[in-house]
């Protein structure tokens, strides 16, 4: 990759910014790091193109404030969000407000790289992405009536346990039903899950 498209990444912790600009920089992507939030915003003006790679947690500013804050400003960087397990429900609204993409810890490369280049391919345009809807579409139309249920709990960043309350059946049953529509949507992660909801809702 070229200077045109940099992957920027904040993150308060060294050993992770380390890691993950060795992972990028291997495959080829131009990479800049950044200690933490304000960091970034210093460089705001004359930001590199590209995508920004942020954690939700971080001291001074978390990563869901400096979405907002990059939003003020007219940063229109696609953003990508690291969050840990306790924190999908807050990745879930990060994805709602904008975020393109959010990625669970530990993650692997795989699905690090995966996320960045559909990321980067959204950033060159938007072709196909109607042929996308109607695959979705397609997906959730094979669902059953509790799976759709449970689909919905889902991405609303409902637990097993909370959606099976809601829904008035066991938290071993929403599992099955899960993985059902896991499989049915041709979602490998949550964040797959929640990416097609989102590609769905924004063609209402």
């Amino acid at each position: 990759m070229t200077e045109d498209f940099v992957v920027h990444i904040v993150d308060d912790d060294e050993a992770v910014r380390d890691s993950l600009t060795f992972t990028l920089s291997a495959s080829g992507f131009a990479v800049r790091a950044y200690s933490s939030a304000p960091e970034l915003l210093a460089h705001a003006e004359a930001l590199a193109p590209g995508l920004i790679i942020t954690d939700v947690r971080m001291p001074r500013m978390s990563g869901l404030e400096l979405v907002s804050r990059l939003k003020e400003i007219g940063v229109d960087h696609p953003v990508i969000v690291l969050t840990g397990h306790a924190d999908v429900g807050m990745a879930v609204d990060a994805m709602k407000a904008g975020v393109v993409d959010f990625i669970e810890k530990p993650f692997d490369d795989a699905a690090l790289l995966g996320a960045v280049e559909t990321a980067r391919q959204r950033m060159i345009g938007d072709a196909g992405r109607q042929a996308e809807r109607v695959e979705v579409e397609a997906r959730i139309a094979q669902l059953t009536g509790r799976e759709k249920d449970v689909f919905e709990a889902i991405v609303a960043g409902e637990s097993n346990k909370s959606a099976a309350l809601k829904l008035g059946i066991s938290p071993r049953t929403v599992e099955i039903y899960r993985a059902n529509v896991m499989e049915k949507m041709r979602a490998r992660t949550l964040s797959d899950l929640v990416r097609l909801a989102l590609l769905r809702s924004a063609a209402s």
